[in-house]
């Protein structure tokens, strides 16, 4: 499997091809500007190449580490809120080597508020961590 393309932008990669209809509307819900006029900076990686990866796999083809990148799994495909998977891998020289990555389940209206966020590091990965629910998806501030 070749890597995932590099870009500025943040990566989102669909790993569920199970439901057409269920990505349109998860596409067009991350891709539309919110009131405030605030959209997610993403460059979409829309191949059935990457079916069914899993997180590890997904970070294994990053081009780069340390780098903000989204997973549109069957999770964010069949819930109603359309939870994405944001996932922050590590710097390769981290101290934690058992801990590779973080992850935090994000609904897609939110997508854009720590996609802006991360990638301009306006703000920690904490503090969404911080003001994610009980279930651990990030729902805003």
């Amino acid at each position: 499997m070749t890597s995932l393309p590099q870009t500025d932008d943040t990566l989102l990669i669909r790993t569920d091809f199970s439901d057409q209809g269920a990505w349109q509307a998860l596409h067009a819900a991350i891709t539309t500007p919110n009131e405030d006029d605030f959209v997610a900076n993403v460059h979409v990686v829309d191949d059935p190449a990457y079916r069914d990866l899993t997180t590890e796999q997904v970070i294994s083809l990053a081009p780069a580490r340390g780098f903000l990148m989204i997973v549109a799994d069957r999770t964010a495909l069949t819930s109603t809120e359309m939870p994405l998977l944001a996932v922050l891998p590590h710097e390769e020289n981290d101290e934690e080597p058992d801990h590779a990555h973080d992850e935090l389940r994000v609904i897609a209206e939110e997508l854009w508020s720590i996609e802006n966020n991360i990638s301009l590091a306006n703000m920690d990965w904490e503090e969404f961590v911080d003001a994610a629910d009980d279930d651990g998806v990030f729902r805003g501030f």
